[in-house]
């Protein structure tokens, strides 16, 4: 009973002490990664959480037909924070380019964020973070 007991013990503080495992997705099987593509319109979203931020842009048809919604992968809201990037760096209706990978679907208008701009005052966040 005393060797069932100490065991329990042991596995009980090895699950409270061990880190976290992460399960991560491939980003070669969602996008493009020796590709890069840029984009320009206006911020419509900002969803800041984790596993992953995004951001929605409202980015003009070069044909002259309705805007196309872009949604742009970033980094969980922990990393951002660590970046510097809260909630409220950005807010919708702010004019923004963006640079990243493209999607494989391209039907799907996804990127996966290496830098964003905000030209109206020069704010810009660059890097890869995931």
């Amino acid at each position: 009973m005393k060797r069932t007991l100490i065991a329990l013990t042991i596995a009980a503080v090895a699950m409270l002490a061990g880190g976290s495992a992460y399960a991560h997705h491939s980003f070669a099987a969602t996008y493009f990664v020796d590709q890069e593509i840029t984009v320009e319109g206006t911020l419509t979203q900002f969803m800041y959480r984790n596993p992953h931020s995004f951001v929605k842009v409202d980015v003009p048809d070069p044909k002259g037909g309705p805007a196309q919604t872009w949604s742009v992968e970033w980094g969980g809201g922990a990393q951002l924070t660590q970046e510097h990037v809260t909630r409220d760096t950005l807010k919708p209706g702010d004019h923004v380019i963006v640079t990243g990978n493209p999607g494989r679907d391209p039907s799907e208008h996804r990127i996966r964020l290496h830098k964003i701009v905000r030209p109206a005052d020069g704010w810009k966040w660059e890097g890869v973070i995931m």
